[in-house]
C-alpha cells in the first residue's frame, strides 16, 4: 500500500499489535494502517453514531477551544469559514457563528453537501478528523485549494511522538483512526504549500496559505 499523504510506494514496519499493522512512510513521517484494516462504511458510522458531542455540552466547547481560540484571533471579523468532518453534533461551527462569522459545514456521513466546494473560504477547521481519512493527501489539497490567500487551515489531531510512546497510546486503539500525523509530517506538508506550520499546546496545527 502506497502512502496516502505523499502517494510514496513502500513505507517501513513501524508497529504491530494483535488487531493491526501500522506503517510509517520515509518522506513525509505520516503513520498509517494498511487498507486491509479499513472498517466498512457502515461500521465506520456506527462508532460516529455513539459520539454524544453537542453544542450545549460545556467540556466539548473547552475542548474546541483550543483551536478556536488561536483561530479566533488570527482571522479578520465576519469572516467565512468551514468546518470539514463537523460530525453528527455540530458545535465549533455554532461557536464561530456566535462570534459573528460565517459558517458552512461538510461531513461525508452527516453532511454531505457537496455545494461547499464551490466557495472560497477565509478558514478552515478540521478537529479530530486527520486521523479518520482513508486518503488524507487528497482530502488535505482539496481543503487548501478551498482557502483564499491568506486564509488559514486550523487542525487538531494527536501527534505520534515516537515508536515508544505509539506502542502504549490509547488513540490508536480507535478502529476509525488510520492516518496518524507528526510535528515532522506538517513541517512536510508546509514545505510543500510553502508555508510554515505554528503548533499550538500538543494538538493544534494552523498553516496560513501565501
Amino acid at each position: 500500500m502506497n502512502c496516502q499523504l505523499c502517494h510514496t510506494s513502500g513505507g517501513i514496519d513501524y508497529y504491530e499489535d494483535v488487531k493491526r499493522k501500522y506503517r510509517q512512510c520515509e518522506i513525509c513521517d505520516l503513520v498509517y494502517v494498511p487498507n486491509e484494516y479499513y472498517l466498512t462504511r457502515e461500521a465506520e458510522k456506527a462508532v460516529y453514531d455513539l459520539h454524544q458531542n453537542s453544542p450545549g455540552d460545556p467540556d466539548y466547547r473547552r475542548f474546541l477551544s483550543r483551536l478556536f481560540i488561536p483561530m479566533r484571533d488570527r482571522i479578520s471579523s465576519k469572516s467565512r469559514g468551514l468546518d470539514f468532518g463537523s460530525g453528527p453534533g455540530p458545535t465549533l461551527s455554532v461557536m464561530f457563528e456566535e462570534a459573528d462569522h460565517e459558517m458552512a459545514i461538510y461531513d461525508p456521513f452527516y453532511a454531505r453537501d457537496e455545494s461547499v466546494w464551490d466557495v472560497k473560504y477565509d478558514f478552515i477547521t478540521a478537529t479530530e478528523v486527520m486521523e479518520h481519512l482513508h486518503h488524507p493527501g487528497k482530502a488535505l489539497d482539496r481543503l487548501w485549494s478551498c482557502l483564499k490567500p491568506g486564509g488559514i487551515l486550523g487542525v487538531m489531531t494527536k501527534l505520534v511522538i515516537n515508536r515508544e510512546a505509539f506502542a502504549d497510546w490509547h488513540y490508536k486503539l480507535d478502529p476509525t483512526h488510520v492516518s496518524f500525523f507528526s510535528r515532522n509530517t506538517f513541517e512536510w506538508l508546509g514545505e510543500c504549500w510553502h508555508t510554515k506550520p505554528a503548533f499550538f499546546e500538543n494538538d493544534v496545527i494552523l498553516l496560513r496559505k501565501n
